[in-house]
């Protein structure tokens, strides 16, 4: 290995991201999932090569980040509200229904009545990752398919900021009635400042200076990072940190611009983020989680897509329509490995919950990428017939 680790695992990921790409297209076969095995292969539960996964996950966040600020982007406020007050019912239903699985599930293995309800709740969150990733730009926009497969993610994912909260203020113990306060109004308070801040000096700066496309490009990734940051100091997460920025600077007319433009990036370090799965993966482990994590990631993969057939049937003009919503979001979430990890160094669970949670997860990105690509159009499909950017 070479005295610098950082080159040598970037090295690593995209030379060998290249070769065994180029192998699964041969093959016809999901990238994503080539791009997960190669962080197995070369993890330290394996080949070795790649010693610290948990220093390569960081870096990959940023990928989450632009993606979700990507997003934002395209989602102006009013149309924004519009979405969430049309899924609340959709994302309330189809939670309790995925939680009492998760929880059945882990009930008949033996494990302890928090971790069947922590279970339960990972069981909920589709990725945002995967199911954004694999819809084309038109469907994704444009749409009716793509406006409620970001409206029921987007609720998911403020579920899960709620529990990694709830964890939080429990691992805490007894916290003072101000702290409580401020986690509370953390979010408004945020979606505040980003909303001024926007309207009355960032939108002015871009009109200013949009001749001078390096000026843009930078700004937009000060802005992202810089409002992703001030959300993990006010409690939240840095995703939603990254959102609420894209959203409040759709108003602007150079939007679709610093999308377009930002995208290359996104997907840089979104690569990453696929082989840090992998690579954190602890082979090990898996021997003692094997049957529920199958059972759970079969009932996740079958079970989603039924229940948003039937909760979408009104929603959408074709039954198969909504199928395909269930399909593309029947995985496990990468929000239900942040809860798994941080319950387990809160101690609210035990060490093989968690590498269960982990395991489902994992096993649902890799089963139902491959789905996916293989029947659906995306942007990385094997078919030229189903390839939509």
């Amino acid at each position: 290995m070479t005295e610098d680790p950082i080159v040598f695992t970037i090295f690593l990921i995209f030379s060998g991201a290249a070769v065994l790409a180029t192998v699964a297209l041969y093959a016809r076969q999901a990238l994503l999932v080539a791009y997960i095995l190669l962080g197995i292969l070369f993890g330290p539960w394996a080949l070795g090569l790649v010693t610290d996964p948990d220093l390569i996950q960081e870096i990959s966040h940023i990928g989450i980040m632009f993606l979700l600020f990507l997003l934002g982007l395209n989602l102006p406020p009013k149309k924004l509200v519009g979405l969430l007050g049309e899924a609340t019912r959709i994302t309330l239903i189809s939670s309790t229904i995925f939680a009492l699985v998760g929880m059945g599930i882990a009930a008949l293995f033996g494990y302890t009545f928090a971790e069947q309800l922590l279970i339960g709740a990972a069981l909920i969150f589709s990725s945002t990752i995967l199911s954004l990733k694999l819809l084309p730009t038109t469907a994704l926009h444009h749409q009716r398919m793509g406006e409620i497969i970001i409206s029921v993610l987007l609720l998911q994912d403020l579920l899960a900021i709620g529990i990694l909260l709830a964890l939080e203020v429990h691992g805490k113990g007894d916290i003072p009635a101000s702290e409580l306060a401020m986690l509370l109004l953390a979010l408004p308070i945020l979606v505040l400042f980003a909303y001024l801040f926007t309207r009355y000096i960032l939108i002015k700066l871009i009109r200013r200076f949009d001749k001078i496309q390096e000026y843009i490009f930078l700004t937009a990734i000060g802005w992202c990072l810089g409002i992703a940051e001030l959300a993990a100091l006010l409690g939240l997460s840095q995703e939603i940190g990254a959102f609420i920025a894209g959203v409040t600077l759709a108003t602007s007319p150079i939007a679709l611009y610093i999308a377009e433009s930002l995208k290359p990036l996104r997907d840089f370090f979104l690569i990453i983020f696929f082989f840090s799965l992998g690579a954190g993966f602890q082979l090990p482990i898996l021997e003692q989680v094997l049957i529920p994590a199958l059972v759970l990631a079969t009932l996740s993969m079958l079970f989603k897509p039924l229940i948003f057939k039937w909760l979408l049937k009104d929603s959408v003009d074709k039954p198969e329509r909504a199928l395909e919503i269930g399909v593309r979001m029947g995985q496990v979430s990468e929000f239900s490995l942040l809860i798994a990890l941080l319950a387990l160094n809160l101690g609210v669970i035990g060490h093989e919950a968690s590498y269960l949670i982990q395991a489902t997860t994992l096993l649902t990105f890799i089963a139902s990428s491959y789905y996916v690509v293989q029947r659906y159009p995306t942007p990385i499909a094997v078919s030229d017939k189903l390839r939509r950017d």
